[in-house]
């Protein structure tokens, strides 16, 4: 909370009441990559009562100063996740079709292939992200019973 506060500080912005309200879900719930209304139904559990206006604003300007990502994931819906590790390179996911879970993986897996598309294409890469889609170990088990009790 203090680093997010300093970055705000420094950028011109006060973490205010409710911005510490925000900060605090999302810390709260880091692995869980909440939408803005989910963020908004745990304030409201919390007995906050500030808008959901407030939760969109305070997530963009968390997002423009790169504390915070936007990603997307199969469900179309803009989720957020806190930049906990290196700001400059965000963290990949393994996505599983059947249950929805989502696993971070926080090593950088396309230092190369940043390289290669600096070098051949003359681009600077500022962040890339990488999402992985099939199914976790748990689905795999459950497939393959499935597929057992079936014969």
């Amino acid at each position: 909370m203090i680093k997010i506060q300093n970055c705000m500080h420094d950028a011109g912005f006060k973490l205010t009441f409710q911005r510490q309200a925000i900060v605090k879900v999302l810390l709260d719930h880091h692995q869980e990559h909440l939408s803005a209304e989910e963020i908004y139904i745990e304030l409201l559990k919390q007995s906050f009562s500030f808008g959901l206006a407030t939760v969109y604003r305070t997530l963009d300007i968390l997002t423009e100063m790169n504390l915070l990502t936007r990603v997307s994931f199969e469900d179309g819906i803009a989720r957020y996740d806190l930049r906990t590790e290196d700001r400059r390179h965000f963290h990949h996911h393994l996505i599983c079709t059947q249950c929805g879970k989502t696993v971070e993986i926080h090593q950088d897996l396309l230092i190369d292939v940043e390289k290669l598309v600096a070098h051949q294409y003359h681009f600077e890469v500022s962040d890339h992200r990488l999402t992985f889609l099939g199914l976790c170990a748990d689905c795999q088990r459950k497939k393959a019973l499935g597929d057992v009790s079936h014969r």
